[in-house]
């Protein structure tokens, strides 16, 4: 009976299933993959970073906004923000001399989201 429901548990998982005979492509691919999300979570895995992709989650915001959200200096503000523009999470847009940032696509929107669900939301307190 204890197999009937790992394999049940296995069938709703999102994860795939890899076996021995996995072919070394799928295996490379994996090992890609697995590089690009290490990479994605050491850029949100520091608080101001994540404070700002949540910030930015609910639209784009102006630096000087973002330092008075996280009160935080401007060149704090402005370390985080080129780490999470160089992982290609943020992108820029000037108007005149005032910069604003938002979200380049909905990954960072899509983790925050489950951020809030699994820690911030009151269900879980």
């Amino acid at each position: 009976m204890k197999d009937s429901n790992a394999n049940s548990d296995q069938r709703r998982s999102a994860l795939p299933i890899f076996h021995e005979d996995t072919s070394e492509a799928t295996l490379d691919k994996m090992m890609d993959n697995a590089t690009t999300a290490a990479s994605f979570l050491k850029a949100i895995g520091h608080e101001g970073r994540m404070m700002t992709l949540c910030y930015l989650s609910s639209g784009e915001k102006s630096v000087r906004e973002l330092e008075s959200l996280l009160s935080a200096r401007q060149a704090a503000v402005s370390q985080q923000l080129a780490r999470l523009r160089l992982e290609g999470l943020i992108v820029p847009r000037r108007e005149g001399k005032t910069i604003y940032y938002r979200l380049a696509d909905d990954r960072a929107r899509q983790v925050m989201e489950l951020v809030y669900r699994l820690f911030c939301s009151e269900e879980n307190k």
